[in-house]
């Protein structure tokens, strides 16, 4: 039982050793780089919605031409 009790503890420690070493090697990033990705995402969506909003009107369109005919 003292074995075990011992490697318990020695492999709590060395997970926290390994944790605060993750949390000094943390990465930056460029905030350019986030807001040109920010970007673009609001172009494509500006994009899909005038797609949608064209798909609806043209059947609103069709749908009331063949009704008058």
């Amino acid at each position: 039982m003292k074995n075990s009790r011992f490697d318990t503890i020695r492999s709590l420690k060395t997970s926290n050793v390994k944790s605060k070493l993750d949390l000094s090697n943390i990465k930056s990033t460029d905030i350019n780089i986030l807001l040109n990705k920010v970007r673009l995402d609001q172009k494509n969506d500006f994009r899909k919605k005038i797609i949608y909003f064209s798909l609806i009107i043209s059947a609103f369109l069709l749908t009331g031409i063949i009704t008058f005919i």
